[in-house]
């Protein structure tokens, strides 16, 4: 075999692959809120879920974006575990439709018709408007040149006349069980080395439709692929949480299961597929019939994958609540760790993201990091009434160490939101991000101003003064404004745009602002009169004007959120 062949070979997987990321990714482009909004509406029962799972794989062309996506939606809270285990089963059988689009490829050449898919794509992609259009017929162009390329390689190769070939494979037993196993390990390898089974199934069909390799150990190859494909989901799960892991697991239960009960009835099963299919997998390579009847085996193939999966699934879509109780005894919960250690919760390490899933879980994380701050705060307010000094000090510490629990979350999401923004983007996603960023400033920000309350707080206690009762009233009255800004503020996080009213942010902030000038006014009266100090005075104006500083931070967080400012609402 020519060197020059090889290197078609592998050009043409590789163009497949990058066709079908492309695609998929074009169509994720198109459809993301959509698909968040399927995701979350069509899994109130196992058949709603499974339904989802199938249009959404069958839709972008990837069962391993569904399946991270929905490890994702896991991990978010957005989808609980029962729910996630229907949307992986539904995966599994949308993903059926990849095999039959290859074996059409594979049956002719359809390589002519892509040229001016070509032409147009390229149109659309300088069309502002349409580039995502465009793209997606660049991938689908990509990946049917791929399949031609494939299909023709396969031919010049002429695998059927390769002794090299020929004697590896004919060194199997066809009839022998190991065998079935060792190719069923070599898929397995193979998909989880090259992490796409779409190139791991096109190269089972050039072997199987050349005639090298028998059709037992070609379907073989596709069990393999089917257990391989689950190591992405479960890698993508790795830093997740503990139902976010279960989701994963059960999609690798749910196709090693498939595999077993498969091995049981494994040539009965693949008797009936090719009688559906008209292949007669007994006719010898010298009988006048034998070409016409091995380019039946890419269909047999799909059909093989098609079968397993619905049959897979109707089998244990009834014993969904048995699959998640394995999965919970597989995976146990992580003991609890300390709140106050540095974390993501959502923002995962994991692989093959969309734009839609990252910036859904930035916006997670940024909802956990408000959240944190106003725990942040509520001990602030806890030190402000806090007498005994060794307490006061081991509050003072750890409030200390939230701050710079603050300043790594800012880093990290700005980091995860800028490698996000590298990726190819719609403008409303550009601005989601752009608006995030924003957020998470902000939200440092009122942790530098609680931070200053406490530094303020402490050097009261080091100048060992205090201040008198109707500061102390006045104080926690401000706080429990300043309190009320930061959870409406969560709850701006939380919510759709369309669900939340901005004015109650900005209603509460001038609640502030009057606030903090009636009691700047007052401090000046009560220091002539001597009812305090002037440095007791000055460090009760910093506590005020802080809480009122962390008031605007709070409204610059609203406005981010929700793309509108203060004198507009």
């Amino acid at each position: 075999m020519s060197i020059w062949i090889f290197f078609r070979l592998i050009g043409a997987l590789a163009l497949l692959m990058f066709g079908m990321k492309t695609m998929s990714d074009s169509l994720q482009k198109m459809a993301g809120p959509q698909l968040r909004h399927v995701l979350g509406t069509m899994t109130t029962n196992r058949v709603t879920g499974i339904l989802s799972g199938t249009l959404i794989t069958a839709a972008v062309q990837s069962s391993t974006a569904t399946t991270v996506m929905t490890v994702s939606f896991v991990n978010a809270g957005l989808l609980t575990l029962a729910q996630a285990i229907s949307v992986i089963m539904g995966a599994n059988i949308g993903t059926t439709l990849t095999a039959w689009i290859m074996s059409a490829g594979f049956s002719f050449n359809i390589t002519d018709f892509v040229w001016l898919a070509f032409f147009i794509a390229i149109i659309l992609i300088y069309s502002k408007k349409r580039k995502i259009i465009g793209d997606f017929i660049f991938g689908i162009s990509f990946m049917f040149l791929g399949l031609g390329t494939l299909r023709q390689t396969g031919i010049d190769m002429d695998l059927a006349h390769n002794q090299p070939v020929l004697e590896f494979f004919s060194s199997f037993d066809p009839h022998s069980f190991q065998t079935t196993i060792t190719f069923l390990l070599i898929g397995s390898i193979l998909t989880m080395c090259v992490q796409s089974s779409a190139a791991v199934m096109a190269i089972t069909m050039i072997l199987c439709s050349t005639g090298v390799l028998p059709i037992y150990q070609g379907i073989a190859l596709v069990m393999g692929e089917n257990i391989g494909t689950t190591v992405t989901s479960n890698v993508a799960a790795l830093t997740a949480n503990t139902q976010a892991r279960r989701a994963a697991m059960a999609h690798m239960v749910f196709n090693i299961f498939g595999v077993l009960w498969i091995l049981c009835v494994f040539r009965p099963f693949i008797h009936l597929v090719c009688d559906w299919v008209g292949y007669d997998d007994m006719m010898e390579k010298t009988d006048p019939h034998f070409v016409a009847n091995a380019a039946k085996l890419s269909f047999v193939l799909a059909a093989f994958h098609t079968t397993f999966n619905l049959s897979n699934t109707f089998i244990l879509v009834w014993f969904i609540p048995q699959i998640e109780k394995l999965v919970c005894k597989i995976i146990r919960p992580k003991k609890n760790a300390d709140e106050d250690d540095f974390r993501l919760r959502f923002i995962q390490s994991g692989i093959m993201k969309t734009p839609e899933i990252s910036v859904l879980e930035a916006q997670k994380e940024i909802h956990s990091f408000a959240e944190r701050i106003q725990r942040m705060f509520g001990m602030v307010k806890e030190l402000l009434g806090e007498t005994n000094d060794d307490k006061f000090i081991k509050l003072y510490t750890r409030i200390e160490k939230y701050e710079g629990i603050s300043d790594s979350m800012e880093i990290e999401i700005a980091k995860y939101l800028d490698q996000v923004s590298d990726s190819h983007l719609s403008d409303e996603t550009k601005a989601k991000i752009r608006a995030m960023l924003r957020e998470i400033s902000e939200i440092e920000s009122i942790g530098d101003s609680c931070f200053n309350i406490a530094r303020t707080l402490n050097r009261r206690i080091r100048g060992k003064e205090d201040f008198i009762p109707s500061q102390y009233e006045h104080m926690h009255q401000m706080m429990e404004l300043t309190d009320n800004a930061l959870t409406q503020m969560n709850i701006t996080l939380v919510g759709h745009k369309v669900d939340n009213d901005a004015n109650l942010s900005f209603n509460i902030e001038n609640e502030i602002n009057n606030y903090r000038n009636q009691l700047k006014s007052q401090n000046i009266n009560d220091v002539n009169n001597h009812l305090y100090t002037y440095a007791i005075g000055t460090m009760y104006m910093d506590i005020i004007q802080e809480c009122e500083k962390l008031g605007d931070y709070v409204v610059n967080v609203v406005e981010a959120r929700m793309g509108v400012r203060q004198h507009e609402a």
